[in-house]
């Protein structure tokens, strides 16, 4: 398998490099008013703890770009613009101390405006990401393919990307998104080859929680298994922090991210006697901010618990009255039902003793 991610360009985004084989960033995008300026920062302080690494703000107003000096102050990951359509919105942002800006070269005008933002962005030496989406593909391509197709989202995306190079800058980033699962997938498989810059991969207006988890996992997981992409998001409708824990899930599933307790549990049955999904949830929580790279399972009954648990570390097995605390499938102790979380956590808490 190539691994393009290798082969990419480094950048620089703030206090985080991307491309070159470096790890994979999680970003995520603030859903509160970029203007109130206590609001955003707030919820990037909420998504920094959740483990995000560049976090984005939409800049709609004047107002909103001279708010991102007050909210660089007291953040401590790289803040990124997202412009569209006005490129005097590009060039304050950039001046306000943006980190890298967002736009599509296609609704920014005409070249005298790209090219004065990419001035910008030079004078400051920040990256641009040259962001296409499938929703906004240009009527040409769109005609010349018969439709909205991968081919045409990458045509559109090099395009703007040998426009940028013939400014004489090549300080970029590439996405190319869709909420068409599969053309997505098929987009990345085809700009991977061809494109030198970093990619920030992901599936744009996947849904709600269950259905855009769903998407966003299986093209994440398509694409990022491929070796391509540098940075990702998982777009949710609903707080951006679900997006960052579901990314930093997707990543270790697919073993490109270690670190953080991975909690399995069984899908429950007749025989289960305890409330599993409550204890499972309550495991979960617990675990969140203890720095171990282990497996955790949470299992329902003691007679097949024991067996099922054998490839995570350490396990607890419920059982009416008492269950048990396992290790490595191996059962080590007998724990009063009301003792089992308890348990576990004072195990993980001294795992390294």
């Amino acid at each position: 398998m190539e691994d393009y991610r290798n082969k990419t360009k480094k950048v620089q985004i703030g206090n985080v490099c991307i491309g070159g084989g470096e790890r994979i960033a999680i970003q995520s995008m603030t859903n509160t008013k970029t203007e109130d300026v206590e609001a955003c920062v707030a919820q990037i302080l909420k998504l920094e703890k959740a483990g995000c690494d560049i976090i984005r703000v939409a800049v709609p107003t004047m107002e909103a770009a001279e708010s991102i000096r007050k909210i660089k102050e007291q953040i401590h990951i790289p803040l990124v613009a997202d412009i569209h359509f006005d490129y005097r919105l590009a060039i304050a942002a950039i001046e306000n101390g943006a980190d890298k800006i967002r736009i599509n070269p296609g609704n920014i005008g005409d070249e005298k405006r790209v090219r004065a933002v990419v001035e910008k962005a030079k004078e400051y030496n920040i990256p641009i990401r040259v962001g296409v989406n499938s929703g906004s593909l240009e009527k040409h391509l769109v005609e010349k393919y018969h439709g909205v197709t991968a081919e045409g989202l990458v045509e559109s995306a090099l395009d703007k990307v040998h426009m940028i190079e013939e400014m004489g800058y090549e300080n970029l980033v590439v996405s190319i998104k869709s909420s068409d699962v599969m053309m997505c997938v098929k987009a990345h498989e085809l700009l991977a080859p061809v494109c030198p810059y970093p990619l920030h991969v992901g599936i744009t207006e996947s849904g709600t929680l269950l259905a855009g988890n769903i998407k966003s996992s299986i093209g994440l997981g398509l694409i990022l298994s491929q070796g391509i992409g540098d940075t990702i998001r998982v777009s949710l409708t609903g707080d951006p922090v679900e997006e960052i824990k579901s990314a930093k899930l997707i990543l270790k599933t697919l073993g490109l991210r270690k670190g953080g307790i991975e909690v399995v549990s069984c899908p429950t049955c007749g025989r289960t006697k305890i409330d599993l999904i409550g204890l499972a949830n309550k495991v979960e929580e617990m675990v969140a901010d203890i720095p171990l790279d282990i497996k955790v399972a949470v299992m329902g009954c003691v007679v097949n618990g024991p067996g099922e648990a054998k490839e995570a570390d350490i396990g607890i097995a419920g059982g009416i009255g008492e269950g048990l605390l396992i290790k490595k499938g191996e059962v080590v102790k007998k724990v009063k039902e009301d003792e089992l979380l308890e348990t576990l956590r004072q195990e993980l808490l001294h795992w390294n003793e």
